[in-house]
């Protein structure tokens, strides 16, 4: 049995759970809490980065981090599946989970901002280096939305936990001003239950 580390609210998190309800290999999962904020959780001698997720094999191997871990789960399920093999497909996939990723990792920082500085410690050129590749981000996707395959993909997969996670931790602000990404979200959702199943409440 594989042990994931990793908290409900991480996104990184809710991206290995979801890929591995769609590959069938959930039941081959534990998942186990995470804190990376504490100091004397075992996660930070499991990933030296201390960051979550971090995927323990029944070899005592440890896998970070998410892209990693999707890569891993998809070369266990067979190989081809939610990362596919013909090159454009590919790549055009890993692009979007990089895209994805980068904007749930300026999210994060926007967040923990918010919560770890007082105000008076913010810095504003900071804060809007961060919140202007979210924008940029988001307006790129709304004026071509990506496509939905029919075993969701890892580009796939991130993008709407990065979507989730600005509905969790920003109240869906981004909803008005993207409607397409919201028809999108909302097909994705229909067609992946985990995705409803890993979501947490604010």
């Amino acid at each position: 049995m594989m042990i994931l580390r990793s908290s409900p609210p991480s996104p990184f998190g809710r991206k290995v759970k979801i890929a591995a309800a769609i590959l069938g290999l959930d039941q081959e999962i534990t998942i186990e809490k995470a804190d990376p904020t504490d100091a004397s959780d075992t996660i930070r001698k499991q990933n030296p980065l201390g960051k979550i997720p971090a995927l323990i094999l029944e070899d005592g191997t440890v896998l970070y981090d998410s892209p990693v871990i999707l890569e891993y789960l998809d070369h266990r399920a067979g190989g081809g599946k939610i990362i596919p093999q013909e090159p454009k497909a590919r790549f055009a996939a890993l692009r979007l989970q990089a895209l994805a990723d980068g904007m749930t990792d300026a999210q994060i920082l926007l967040v923990y901002e918010g919560r770890f500085r007082p105000p008076e410690h913010h810095v504003k050129k900071w804060t809007d280096y961060q919140a202007d590749k979210i924008k940029r981000g988001l307006t790129a996707l709304e004026a071509e939305p990506p496509s939905l395959d029919p075993l969701p993909n890892v580009g796939q997969i991130a993008l709407a936990c990065f979507l989730g996670h600005r509905d969790l931790r920003f109240a869906g602000d981004w909803r008005a001003a993207h409607p397409k990404l919201v028809t999108w979200l909302d097909r994705f959702a229909a067609k992946v239950p985990a995705f409803a199943e890993t979501k947490v409440a604010a």
